[in-house]
């Protein structure tokens, strides 16, 4: 059972998505300032580095974005030149473009941009320039995928490109239509924009937390849509009449006591999750530790013996260990490389389980995520891509005393 539960203060929204009980997903977008991610802008070439094949733009953000090469060819491989050519060839500084934020600024590191633009919608995401359809992995049955992929090349136009969502399972042709419809408009809007604006100037401004939630989350396998606020209840409902009033009637206006979060244990769930040391309900434990590069996790047996040998009971630790790693990093909206550090296993059958546990519960997550294998080191790498800043930076701040080493001086 799938639920979302949408918790507002003076200060931020937060979302949370609740599956059998279990805390998944979790949100946090500051009143202050939304994220960035998605926003386009018509930029300003200010400087090209051909020894790092990328360019600063400038899209009136306190840091330049920083666009690669990658990102300034046609997002249609097959439309790309042989052999990459150097960044100055395609940009030289003075030149105004386009540029899509696809990674908001993280530390010290401007935003990343790029020129294959992409506008999501309830059903689909339009691609005005990639010339091509795919269809999302997650829709398995092969004759639903040809139906939607035959769909939506009657419905492009030369040139355009389409994704369908998973969403989009089982949707009439109608639907689909309008989608897109609406999405071409908002990209003849923003061409509109950039012809009378001289950059740097924002184009277009993606939805704020609650409707990217109802759009990209809310889908008809999810049991309910709970809001303890007016204002962000009537933005859902409005949002789901227009592109999916059979879902409307999921959304609920909570008024009761105690505060959402609290009844529904999600505040609880929160603060284990993001602790060094992480229970697991046999008794081992999971150690993270995130630096500025990556994220490391050890497991432990801890507590738990087993009932048979050592390495049934190494095994049956690290098999829970993997769908909880795999929960937590969707959960905690970690980045990057992250490297774990199973029980060591006798067996190669058992290390291939634990893969394959990491990788099927993987596939609820709609952030991508890779499983590289294992190091000569018997280490696992994962890769999980990085848009945005992490949860945990939004709900903790680093220590001014100790900077986060948090260890004491004996003398």
């Amino acid at each position: 059972m799938k639920q979302l539960f949408v918790h507002c203060t003076r200060n931020a929204t937060h979302s949370a998505l609740m599956e059998d009980g279990r805390l998944t997903e979790f949100s946090l977008e500051k009143s202050e300032g939304t994220s960035i991610v998605g926003n386009l802008y018509v930029g300003r070439i200010v400087n090209v580095l051909p020894g790092m094949q990328a360019a600063f733009v400038d899209i009136g953000l306190p840091k330049n974005a920083f666009l690669y090469v990658d990102d300034a060819l046609h997002p249609h491989l097959d439309k790309q030149p042989k052999e990459k050519p150097s960044i100055a060839e395609l940009l030289k500084p003075g030149e105004e473009y386009i540029v899509q934020v696809m990674k908001e600024p993280l530390g010290g590191k401007g935003a990343r941009v790029t020129t294959h633009y992409s506008l999501p919608g309830r059903w689909l995401v339009y691609m005005p320039q990639a010339d091509y359809v795919g269809v999302s992995k997650k829709i398995e049955h092969e004759p639903e995928r040809n139906r939607l992929k035959g769909l939506a090349e009657q419905l492009r136009e030369p040139g355009e490109g389409v994704i369908l969502r998973t969403n989009a399972e089982g949707e009439s042709p109608e639907a689909l239509l309008e989608d897109l419809t609406a999405l071409r408009g908002v990209w003849n809007d923003i061409r509109s924009r950039a012809a009378r604006l001289s950059a740097p100037a924002e184009l277009h401004r993606d939805f704020g937390l609650v409707q990217r939630i109802v759009r990209d989350v809310f889908t008809p396998d999810t049991e309910e849509l709970v809001v303890d606020d007016e204002n962000a209840y009537r933005e859902a409902t409005a949002y789901l009449r227009q592109t999916a009033p059979s879902l409307a009637e999921r959304v609920r206006l909570y008024k009761e006591s105690p505060p959402l979060y609290d009844k529904t244990g999600i505040n609880e769930q929160l603060d284990k999750a993001f602790k060094p040391r992480i229970w697991l309900n046999s008794g081992g434990y999971l150690v993270w530790d995130q630096t500025e590069a990556l994220t490391v996790i050890d497991v432990n047996t801890g507590k738990y013996t087993g009932n048979v040998d050592l390495e049934e009971t190494v095994f049956r630790t690290n098999m829970e260990a993997a769908e909880e790693i795999a929960r937590l990093l969707r959960l905690r909206d970690v980045g990057g490389i992250i490297i774990v550090d199973f029980i060591d296993m006798e067996t190669e059958e058992h290390r291939q389980l634990v893969v394959q546990q990491l990788e099927g519960t993987m596939k609820r997550d709609r952030t991508k995520c890779q499983v590289l294998g294992w190091t000569r080191l018997g280490l696992l790498e994962i890769t999980r891509k990085k848009a945005r800043a992490n949860v945990e930076s939004y709900l903790y701040e680093t220590c001014a005393a100790c900077k986060g080493r948090g260890k004491i001086y004996i003398r």
